[in-house]
């Protein structure tokens, strides 16, 4: 860590983080935080994982994957502070961090009114700015209710095992703002595994994303014959960083679309 004096603050999981100002060097390990650092204050973002692909257009250095950061590396980067997310990074690679003396900010985000929450915090004391503006927006469009008409559906992501979205996530949370009832939320898994009979049992849709699994018009539907898919982006259903500006409206149509198909 740099020799500018520092002030501590809980991250989301209440660890205590040393962190200085001003921040001027940031590495992210999360696509959509990456995505929101870019956007709202770009010249302190040196670095983040080969999954942040938003913007297209950025140019950091890139430390490996989320799973699998460059530690060493990122130590070498010599960072203010490093983004990472509770779900999303490993714990272990947290703990190296910390042990080498770089500053880590975990964040918490099952829901969308915790990535709100997890955002602000993030920018306003992780980063020390300002709210963005983006962000006040994205909360105004989640804050409509959802849709009186309600639709058992399913949401794959992963093919051989089936894996889909189950109870206490930020995308069946997501969900359910959309109208959705995900079928396999019920059960105690997160992302429960499930065989090709209890896939395709008691929904009304199947929505696919193409990530982390690709699913394509090609690769997906074909488990569900005579039954309406949405094929969606994987960032509108999955990312809580500024795609939540576009992202009820643009699934909104989407699933309407594979219904009246």
């Amino acid at each position: 860590m740099n020799s500018r004096q520092a002030r501590w603050a809980p991250d989301d999981l209440g660890g205590a983080v040393p962190l200085t100002r001003p921040v001027r060097r940031v590495v992210s390990l999360v696509p959509s935080l990456t995505e929101s650092v870019a956007l709202t204050c770009p010249e302190i973002l040196v670095g983040a994982t080969e999954w942040c692909t938003h913007p297209a257009d950025l140019e950091v250095e890139r430390v490996r994957g989320t799973k699998n950061p460059n530690t060493r590396r990122i130590v070498e980067l010599a960072p203010d502070v490093v983004l990472c997310n509770q779900e999303e990074n490993r714990r272990i690679d947290v703990d190296r961090l910390r042990a080498a003396g770089i500053p880590v900010w975990v964040t918490k985000i099952r829901s969308v009114d915790e990535s709100i929450t997890a955002l602000t915090r993030m920018f306003t004391v992780a980063l020390g700015i300002d709210r963005p503006g983006w962000l006040c927006e994205a909360e105004k469009v989640w804050a409509a209710p959802p849709p009186a008409v309600v639709r058992n559906a399913v949401i794959p992501i992963w093919r051989n095992p089936w894996m889909v979205v189950g109870r206490d996530t930020f995308t069946a949370d997501l969900a359910t703002r959309l109208g959705l009832r995900l079928v396999h939320a019920t059960g105690p898994d997160r992302y429960p595994r499930v065989s090709a009979d209890e896939l395709t049992r008691g929904f009304d849709l199947a929505v696919l994303p193409d990530e982390p699994y690709v699913f394509t018009e090609t690769d997906g539907p074909d488990a569900f014959p005579g039954l309406p898919v949405a094929l969606v982006q994987g960032r509108d259903l999955t990312w809580y960083g500024p795609s939540l500006i576009t992202a009820r409206a643009t699934l909104t149509a989407q699933l309407a679309a594979a219904v009246i198909r």
